[in-house]
């Protein structure tokens, strides 16, 4: 698949926010309490939250295009960005969204090759991602491409306590 990339900038913000809730909402909302959900959206996704993460020196967002119509995006975070601290050589790859209209076509497939090329890319000894323990399609996703656990976190979805699976891709 041909797609571009394009890293994001402050211009992007209200794309940004706009895609980030319409994709979590889609693929979670049925999963959770609708209080606990409503509350998570309006403040991981509000438009000051976004604005914070997308101005943090080390973390970087990538919209994805297909035929110039924005497909998805991925988030990436370096060092103090990180949402766990291994090593100082790793990187978090923190969300993979596809706009609802464009999965099945193996877009997060090219989103998560284009992820790890730029884990290669900064010479980091591992990538490593959080996904829901109850996501299994996208555990097993990731294992395809050799993703292996290495630990859990806990994810709050308001005061709903969830766990995330920690996993790792090696590069050494």
């Amino acid at each position: 698949m041909n797609l571009s990339f394009d890293q994001c900038t402050l211009a992007n913000l209200s794309t940004l926010v706009e895609i980030s809730r319409s994709t979590f909402i889609r693929a979670f909302k049925k999963d959770n309490n609708p209080n606990d959900f409503s509350h998570y959206v309006n403040n991981a996704f509000s438009v000051e939250n976004v604005k914070t993460e997308l101005l943090h020196p080390n973390t970087t967002f990538y919209f994805a295009y297909k035929e110039n119509k924005l497909v998805g995006y991925f988030k990436m975070n370096e060092k103090d960005a990180q949402n766990e601290r291994f090593s100082e050589k790793s990187m978090e790859l923190e969300r993979i969204y596809v706009v609802s209209k464009f999965q099945g076509q193996s877009i997060g497939k090219d989103l998560l090759n284009k992820a790890i090329n730029i884990a290669k890319s900064k010479e980091v000894n591992f990538l490593w991602l959080g996904v829901w323990e109850k996501n299994i399609d996208a555990i097993r996703f990731y294992e395809r491409y050799h993703f292996k656990k290495f630990g859990t976190h806990p994810y709050y979805i308001g005061r709903d306590k969830q766990m995330d699976l920690l996993m790792k891709l090696d590069f050494v």
